[in-house]
């Protein structure tokens, strides 16, 4: 019975491939790692050849550990990391690493265009800021720095539109990665041919925009032949990992909200048409008719994994001896120190910040650090960090009218229940936590099984899939705590900038 979904999941550091049954269980998955480059200040590349293979690798892998049958497959869906740009020539082939939503290297691009064009304009057509992490940008700077490149691009890709192409031979373009591109309509859905010139970009390099769970095309007889799936399975646009994992987590409906803890952290408001803010993002939902007010930071489990990295071998040694999560050891460590790490405040901006500050520049800091600290303080200080983060994207969406009561947590954050009660104690909203971690995947299977019929529709997917384990109510007395330091945080930052900015401009010239 071919009622099984194949979900691909293109992410910052790997990828991950996850084979659904129709309840929303995992029949079975790996994860596959692949290389970030960073060749120059500010530059953050993934060569998506590298995807490519790591996805080749994992879907035999899966296939194999779980005894699957391909032909049991009914549809693949594919999520993918925003912002990528990825130039293919006519033959397919990809002419460059792309950079990745952390690269910044186009921000005098971003300085010159707002002023010519006027930042007013684009933010209103394309409900987003014009800053350096997106994707039009890099396709300008393409242009401006090679031009070679530039010249023989046939179409720029998405993360997941890329291994859609890889598996199908279509070029799309999914209608929740749009927002990527600052000559998208993001209340029409559609390319203006008037900001394209107005950008001096060619209209003819962008693929065609597709509803998210919309079949583009079948697996090719070569892509069988490298994956070990068989030819012609359905293969659906797929979106926006956030988006996808928005789905997910049970946030389908206008008013409901997802909270996101994987590699990067932020939060995706649900609304039945568009609101934009110039600090935060604004993308298309996967699901049709639907618009997500975003707030996205770098502050997030990418943050954990460094400081564990730098700072947690006790707790590695004692996972490898044990068995016990490291991560888990570490929660335990950090859940020694009460609320607000007795003063010690963390800026997560360890790659610059996205929003609302849109700040290149921006740099990790620790902030009131003594003789009596412990590696505690710093483990929490950066769980709290985050959640401000978090905080700071919630306020600023309160300030165009848009509020939140309740929010549904997705990624391996949400598997700390410390870290997700520092959030609702930050925040003062109540977090609900699905029983999968797998929110992105499963966001992805749900848009293959409505695609291919395995759903009525995305109402019947939700219930069919999506159950809550566990639910965090805030402390209020941590939250008033937390308010006073929250104050120092944003502080600390305005106290900054100007050095931050300065800082950055010595770094780039060594």
């Amino acid at each position: 019975m071919n009622n099984l979904l194949l979900a691909i999941d293109i992410g910052t550091s790997a990828c991950k491939i996850a084979i659904f049954h129709a309840d929303g269980s995992i029949a079975v998955d790996c994860s596959k790692g692949y290389q970030t480059y960073n060749p120059a200040p500010g530059w953050v590349e993934h060569d998506p050849n590298e995807w490519w293979q790591a996805i080749c690798e994992g879907i035999n892998e899966c296939l194999h550990k779980g005894g699957i049958n391909p032909h049991d497959i009914a549809g693949i869906g594919i999520d993918g990391q925003s912002w990528a740009c990825i130039p293919i020539d006519r033959s397919g082939e990809v002419l460059s690493k792309t950079p990745i939503w952390m690269d910044t290297r186009a921000k005098s691009i971003c300085d010159r265009v707002n002023a010519e064009i006027g930042a007013d304009k684009i933010l209103a057509l394309s409900g987003n800021p014009f800053q350096p992490s997106y994707t039009t940008p890099k396709i300008l700077w393409f242009r401006e720095n090679q031009p070679e490149i530039y010249k023989n691009t046939y179409k720029f890709l998405q993360s997941n539109s890329f291994i859609a192409y890889r598996l199908t031979d279509v070029i799309s373009q999914d209608v929740s990665q749009g927002y990527g591109l600052h000559v998208f309509d993001i209340a029409k859905h559609e390319y203006s041919e008037s900001m394209c010139q107005a950008m001096g970009i060619n209209i003819d390099q962008l693929p065609e925009i597709y509803k998210c769970h919309e079949v583009i095309g079948t697996v090719t007889a070569k892509a069988a032949g490298l994956t070990g799936l068989c030819e012609g399975i359905p293969v659906v646009a797929g979106g926006l990992d956030a988006a996808c994992g928005t789905l997910g987590a049970g946030v389908y409906c206008p008013g409901q909200t997802q909270e996101q803890g994987g590699q990067a952290g932020g939060m995706s408001i649900c609304l039945d048409h568009p609101i934009s803010n110039q600090s935060l993002i604004l993308s298309p939902h996967v699901v049709p008719n639907l618009w997500l007010l975003q707030g996205g930071t770098v502050g997030g489990g990418g943050s954990l994994r460094w400081l564990a990295k730098e700072l947690g071998e006790p707790e590695k040694l004692l996972s490898e001896k044990t068995g016990e999560s490291q991560f888990k050891l570490l929660d335990d460590l950090a859940s020694t120190v009460p609320a607000g790490s007795n003063g010690v405040i963390f800026l997560p901006y360890l790659s610059g910040e996205r929003s609302p500050i849109w700040d290149p520049n921006a740099k990790g800091v620790y902030f009131g650090l003594s003789f009596d600290k412990t590696r505690a303080h710093f483990f929490r200080a950066l769980m709290e960090g985050a959640a401000f983060a978090l905080e700071h994207n919630l306020q600023t969406a309160k300030q165009c009218g848009v509020t939140v009561n309740v929010m549904h947590a997705m990624g391996g954050a949400a598997n700390s229940r410390l870290w997700t009660q520092i959030k609702a104690d930050v925040t003062g909203k109540t977090i609900r936590v699905p029983a999968s971690d797998n929110a992105s995947t499963l966001g992805a299977a749900i848009l293959a099984g409505v695609g291919t019929g395995v759903y009525t529709g995305f109402e019947e997917a939700v219930k069919k899939t999506i159950q809550m384990t566990r639910e965090h109510i805030p402390n209020m007395e941590n939250h008033a705590i937390y308010q006073k330091y929250y104050k120092i945080y944003l502080e600390i930052y305005e106290q900054l900038k100007v050095t931050m900015a300065e800082h950055a401009e010595i770094l780039s010239r060594e």
